[in-house]
């Protein structure tokens, strides 16, 4: 089985560099018409650069359809107006790739709320922006692969990067209803976490291991993702030829009952007992849970 995309349009997000260069890159080569778009700053948003007309010209060299598109995430009339641009050359949107992000690291205690929500800005409103403004037409056309970029740093945590994790955890949430909102019309919604020596990483890893983690070693997890094969909902780990599932799971818990032996002394004394992962699951949606604690309470 070969994974093509003749015929699919995609969107890829701050693709003039990096990772999205890459997704952009692997996309045209496999038949999709790109839309490679890059406001082009620096890593800290400051900034713009030709950067995403010298991938299209890249991918065209290589007999590649693309365009650039130089609107930033945060703007949503100029990310509407890209769609539109799209929709008129070539009247559909088959895959969108939020891969834009920006860095402003500095621990809680430092970190200027301007700077936190900045980084909130690019990340999470940017993606919900180009989101947002593509599902109608996924709906319509009764077709859609959205990936969200997120990252470990927003599903387990990392030192410095509050405002970074906060955006990337946010992501996650959009996507766990996105999946259930949009499968009935064939929309499926996944994240990736991935793992790469890029411009926004070069000072957190060190450049002897950095050789390991070139972006392109990313870019297979998002073409599967983007694929008429992809799943719905997934959380995919990619970097260093390594892919692997991150799941969000629930411990069984215990049930104190609704009585006087309902108290946090009582929590306190059950604590690894509701800490213990045998039999965890990986609910599905909210509704799974509520239905577990019924199970549990009528035991």
């Amino acid at each position: 089985m070969s994974i093509r995309f003749d015929d699919r349009v995609a969107i890829v997000t701050g693709a003039g560099g990096g990772i999205g260069k890459q997704h952009a890159l692997e996309l045209a080569k496999r038949g999709a018409k790109v839309v490679v778009n890059d406001l082009g700053g620096s890593v800290d948003g400051s900034g713009a650069s030709s950067a995403a007309e010298e991938v299209v010209e890249q991918i065209k060299s290589n007999g590649g359809e693309a365009i650039s598109n130089g609107a930033s995430v945060t703007d949503l009339d100029a990310i509407q107006a890209m769609v539109e641009q799209t929709m008129m050359k070539w009247g559909r949107i088959d895959i969108l790739v939020n891969n834009a992000g920006i860095l402003r690291d500095k621990s809680f205690h430092k970190v200027t709320i301007d700077d936190f929500n900045v980084v909130m800005d690019v990340h999470f409103q940017g993606t919900l922006n180009c989101t947002h403004s593509v599902f109608p037409i996924m709906r319509e056309q009764e077709y859609g692969r959205i990936i969200f970029t997120s990252s470990s740093s927003g599903v387990f945590g990392n030192f410095g990067q509050t405002n970074y994790g906060s955006a990337k955890m946010a992501m996650v949430g959009l996507m766990n209803t996105l999946k259930l909102e949009g499968q009935n019309k064939n929309i499926f919604t996944n994240s990736i976490t991935p793992v790469a020596y890029t411009r926004m990483t070069e000072g957190l890893i060190p450049e002897d291991f950095g050789k390991n983690l070139q972006p392109e070693f990313v870019t297979p997890a998002v073409i599967y993702l983007s694929s008429e094969h992809a799943p719905n909902g997934a959380i995919m780990a990619a970097g260093a030829g390594v892919f692997s599932r991150i799941f969000i799971h629930e411990t069984m818990g215990v049930s104190l009952g609704m009585g006087e032996d309902m108290t946090p002394e009582n929590i306190h004394a059950s604590w690894d007992k509701i800490s213990d992962m045998t039999n965890a699951r990986a609910l599905q949606n909210g509704g799974e849970q509520t239905l577990k604690f019924f199970e549990l309470i009528n035991n």
